[in-house]
């Protein structure tokens, strides 16, 4: 791994996903959620604030060192417990059915195999226990999807391999998440980056690895 991957790009990913205009997305997402939630992709805890106190734990799952660094005032700041779990949303030391709720925000665009991470899910949430998305990603207009694909090369490079064409909706379902919910819109700015779905969905059965 380079000095780009490991110190500059973190930076770069955080800064994408600050914008004060997520804020009513990234409460939506977590608003009215219980019990002990996994994060998946955690950052420096950009949705912290926004979690409800019925929510009793947040199982932080995040691989960058940096991100955790940076995420270090925030978390001592939450009136809602922290605990810093595996750095491998793939791959979650968690026992099956320990959690109440799963949330993945902008992180699927990134993970290696976002698919065996979504069936990490099911496995760790506890059968309908809930499951929330907020993501970019797959544009409808062909014209949008078309620069999506030309300039997904140069994403991934330098987003920390963050992927511009993948579709939330149809990993949730060949992940076997039963979607509740779904809003898809565009947001202000770049199209290509900016089309947003926010998913709501549940499992009515825990699942084992991908790999099994």
């Amino acid at each position: 791994m380079g000095l780009y991957q490991r110190y500059l790009a973190p930076r770069v990913v955080d800064l994408a996903c600050s914008p004060a205009a997520l804020a009513s997305w990234r409460r939506r997402v977590v608003e009215d959620l219980e019990g002990v939630v996994v994060e998946v992709g955690f950052g420096t805890g950009r949705n912290l604030r926004y979690y409800p106190t019925s929510v009793s734990e947040v199982v932080a799952v995040e691989p960058s060192s940096v991100m955790r660094r940076r995420a270090a005032s925030t978390v001592a700041a939450s009136p809602v417990p922290v605990r810093w779990g595996d750095l491998d949303g793939q791959a979650l030391s968690l026992p099956d059915a320990s959690c109440d709720a799963g949330v993945i925000t902008f992180a699927l665009c990134t993970i290696a195999d976002p698919l065996q991470a979504l069936f990490e899910l099911r496995r760790v949430v506890k059968p309908g226990g809930r499951l929330r998305v907020l993501e970019h990603g797959h544009a409808p207009d062909e014209s949008v999807a078309r620069w999506q694909r030309r300039l997904e090369p140069l994403e991934r490079r330098f987003a920390d391999g963050c992927h511009l064409t993948r579709d939330p909706v149809a990993l949730l379902n060949e992940a076997g998440w039963t979607i509740d919910e779904c809003y898809q819109a565009y947001v202000k700015g770049p199209k290509p980056w900016c089309y947003f779905t926010s998913l709501r969905a549940h499992s009515a059965s825990p699942s084992p690895s991908l790999n099994a």
